[in-house]
């Protein structure tokens, strides 16, 4: 193995189209990312044929303008690396064909990543971060309190028995009428009320469950808006916002820091867009300081969904000798730790 690996990788799980080229696992030579989230606005949400039809127009465009950036050609690559799963199938289906027909084309060994191994990766880049430590995972789509046993081993301890977090956060958003994206607007719009200023319930299930569950929070705020509007009461959306956010962070911050002392961990390291959240970056950082445990957290751009991620996790994957035939196909609802 020469001494430096370049990785070129895509991303296309869901709504941005991005290409990244990664040297050695950690230096970020180019991370292009073209974002949607203005065209699926108006739709409150991302709707998946849209988001496949934008991967096609802008893909080319944005594999170029990352080479550009990192002053390297497909011919400096050592690998393409791509996501092929989970996500939405048919966005999916654009990185992964694009990525087969450029290694195939170039000669160059193809990588499939998992998308969540991805996130989880992201910590690496800017932190002296070394397995073992339990990652907390929360997006749209993913909640899984996760044991990172080594680089790309591991151990799911508990995930969400219903709604993702970011999904919660995305229906809140709607019944106050602050629309999509609905995490970044609660995270902002929460600073402007009191956190306990309405009870919502917060879930911890059966004493020794890892387990989320959103869906009751999700409907105590429902009910509460209902509850003032049937009163002719004001609705305080501030309050509300803080309200809720304050309740589902203190569950993720006591599951995640319950799981690292039983395990005798002392790394907690969080993973997701939700990631980017300023509460949950707040009250996990206090919780970990009290218990003398490090926090580590990516930069916002490595948070939400990018191609840098995937690089990383896959130059773990290089070394470690795996690649992947061209009749890789997309799976949508891989499962964190499963592979092909």
């Amino acid at each position: 193995m020469k001494k430096d690996i370049t990785i070129m990788a895509i991303e296309t799980s869901c709504d941005e189209t991005s290409v990244a080229v990664v040297k050695n696992g950690k230096d970020i030579l180019s991370n292009f990312i073209s974002s949607q989230i203005d065209l699926h606005e108006k739709f409150g949400g991302v709707v998946p044929e849209i988001a496949s039809r934008k991967h096609i127009e802008n893909i080319d465009y944005v594999i170029s303008e990352a080479l550009e950036e990192s002053n390297m050609t497909i011919k400096d690559m050592d690998a393409i690396a791509v996501t092929y799963g989970p996500g939405l199938v048919g966005a999916l289906l654009v990185g992964l064909a694009e990525a087969k027909a450029i290694a195939f084309a170039a000669k160059k060994p193809l990588i499939g990543v998992h998308h969540i191994e991805g996130h989880i990766s992201a910590n690496y880049i800017e932190n002296d971060l070394e397995p073992p430590f339990i990652s907390m995972v929360v997006s749209g789509g993913h909640t899984h309190l996760v044991h990172v046993k080594d680089y790309g081993v591991y151990e799911i301890l508990g995930k969400t028995r219903d709604d993702a977090v970011g999904e919660a956060f995305d229906k809140v958003a709607r019944s106050i009428g602050l629309g999509y994206p609905g995490g970044p607007k609660i995270d902002k719009l929460a600073k402007e009320g009191q956190n306990d200023a309405i009870d919502f319930p917060r879930s911890y299930l059966e004493d020794d469950s890892y387990d989320f569950s959103f869906s009751g929070v999700k409907s105590a705020v429902l009910n509460y808006i209902n509850k003032c509007k049937m009163k002719e009461e004001k609705i305080n959306k501030a309050n509300i916002a803080a309200s809720f956010q304050s309740a589902v962070v203190d569950v993720i911050v006591d599951k995640t820091i319950k799981a690292a002392k039983k395990l005798g961990l002392n790394k907690v390291a969080l993973a997701g867009g939700v990631a980017a959240n300023s509460r949950l970056r707040e009250e996990m950082k206090k919780a970990c300081e009290k218990e003398q445990i490090s926090i580590y957290y990516p930069s916002i751009v490595y948070c939400t969904d990018n191609a840098a991620m995937i690089g990383v996790a896959a130059y773990y994957e290089y070394i470690k000798g795996v690649k992947h035939n061209m009749d890789l196909n997309a799976i949508p609802n891989l499962k964190l730790g499963n592979r092909i």
